[in-house]
């Protein structure tokens, strides 16, 4: 037995989606204006920070924020840059651990100073008090 979603419901999830691409997207082009790279650099860059510690890739994976299809070619360019090290894992000699770098510490705090402001300029401003009780209506869909 199927259980047909409310109006309301279907209602909520067009708007989120919407809402999401929206501002995903004007945040990508503030960062891209800046001459930054794209948020799921710093979405790692911040991982790796908060972690303390070198990540397997797979770890770092599921931490992640934004939906990252390719990862490995992701850590690819963000290493080409300088952003991340890449360092054999003990326990496995065919796997490695990712860490941030000093300059991968500098560019999230640069990529910071433009997402930051982006996220009150299309979420914060626009919300306002609202945006308290939205979080913590979302957080009722999260596991």
């Amino acid at each position: 037995m199927t259980e047909e979603p409310t109006e309301d419901a279907v209602t909520a999830w067009a708007r989120l989606i919407r809402a999401q691409r929206v501002v995903l997207g004007a945040v990508e082009a503030e960062l891209k204006a800046a001459g930054l790279p794209p948020l799921g650099w710093y979405d790692v860059l911040l991982e790796l920070e908060r972690a303390g510690e070198p990540l397997r890739p797979l770890e770092l994976e599921g931490r992640l924020l934004l939906a990252q299809h390719n990862v490995s070619r992701l850590l690819d360019r963000m290493e080409g840059a300088g952003l991340i090290a890449r360092a054999p894992f003990a326990g496995d000699g065919r796997g490695q651990v990712i860490s941030v770098t000093d300059a991968g510490r500098a560019m999230r705090g640069r990529m910071w100073a433009v997402y930051g402001p982006a996220i009150q300029r299309h979420l914060g401003a626009p919300l306002g008090d609202e945006a308290g009780p939205l979080a913590a209506l979302l957080s009722r869909l999260l596991p």
